[in-house]
């Protein structure tokens, strides 16, 4: 598509996809506003917990540690400015913002995924290699795993950030372009260029798609594993322990991957604006809301701990 006169480089971004113009969603606000509070609240707990409770000072929680760390961040890159323009006569953003929103959304998002296929390997040596565990997954292995995590995630948003700045997109004659979206996210801005985006399609199917596949297959085949071993287990009580270890992170895999799958890696054709929102609410909403009460509500270990917090002399089992 070849560009009109009035394309930019440096538009003022409309983010139309909750605003409807009128009187303020008051509903709408609200159920965002909880969902950001639970997460705040819910992740900061856990991490407290963890770095309170010395019983939780394994491998697998200094993980979940850093986990929640990053759905915090997560949350707090999307949903504060949706709270704000649900609120506000007009939801503008100007192009360096919306773009370093995209950045480090990318940033959060994409260690979130790499972090939880850490955890299926750690998962996969808890259970299958017991004896060698305290020497394959101790807490500098995991620190330096966690460092690669944010390293590869922060060097593929520079990339996808890159080839969206040269970008023009088309706008009206006061330079706006419609977002029909409630974040800068990737497909939307590329809807919204009259640039060439094939570089941007490219890398999204091949660097992407591969950063994306490596961590799935790393995940399917650590708990293919797992799922042989339990099987093997003598005593039904010793499979349910075992497989009671992964249900929550198994659980929050399903989900995360599930939903970015669906809006990243489908042809453009196929996918819809509405269906892009709904899984975009999942996981930037639903998503760092839900990790730590699922990790709370599933896991012995944190119940325990959390107890101990609210009764520091109750004894648990």
């Amino acid at each position: 598509m070849a560009c009109a006169s009035n394309a930019s480089h440096t538009p003022i971004f409309l983010l139309v996809g909750l605003w409807k113009g009128g009187p303020p969603n008051n509903l709408l606000f609200l159920l965002f506003l909880a969902a950001y509070m639970g997460a705040m609240v819910g992740n900061l707990t856990l991490i407290l917990l963890i770095s309170w409770d010395s019983r939780l000072s394994t491998p697998m929680y200094y993980l979940l540690r850093g986990l929640s760390v990053i759905d915090m961040g997560l949350a707090t890159v999307t949903l504060p400015q949706v709270l704000a323009h649900l609120v506000s006569a007009q939801p503008a953003i100007p192009t360096i913002r919306c773009l370093v929103q995209f950045f480090f959304f990318y940033v959060f998002g994409v260690t979130d995924t790499l972090v939880v296929a850490v955890m299926a390997v750690d998962r996969y040596v808890a259970i299958c290699d017991p004896l060698h565990y305290p020497v394959v997954m101790n807490q500098q292995v995991c620190g330096r795993l966690l460092a690669s995590c944010w390293t590869v995630s922060f060097l593929h948003s520079l990339l996808h950030a890159g080839l969206l700045f040269p970008l023009q997109w088309i706008g009206d004659n006061e330079g706006t372009v419609y977002l029909p979206h409630f974040f800068c996210d990737h497909r939307p801005l590329l809807r919204a260029s009259c640039s060439d985006t094939q570089p941007n399609e490219l890398a999204i199917f091949l660097e992407g798609g591969l950063l994306m596949m490596g961590p799935c297959i790393l995940i399917l085949l650590s708990y293919a594993r797992i799922a042989i071993t339990i099987s093997r287990l003598p005593s039904a009580a010793g499979r349910k322990k075992a497989f009671s270890t992964c249900g929550s992170h198994l659980t929050m895999v399903t989900f995360l991957y599930g939903t970015i799958i669906w809006v990243y890696f489908q042809p453009p054709s196929q996918n819809s604006q509405q269906q892009d929102m709904a899984a975009a609410v999942m996981y930037t909403a639903i998503t760092p809301l839900a990790n730590p009460f699922v990790y709370s509500l599933r896991n012995k270990d944190v119940k325990n701990a959390f107890q101990r917090l609210l009764v520091p002399n109750r004894v648990t089992s």
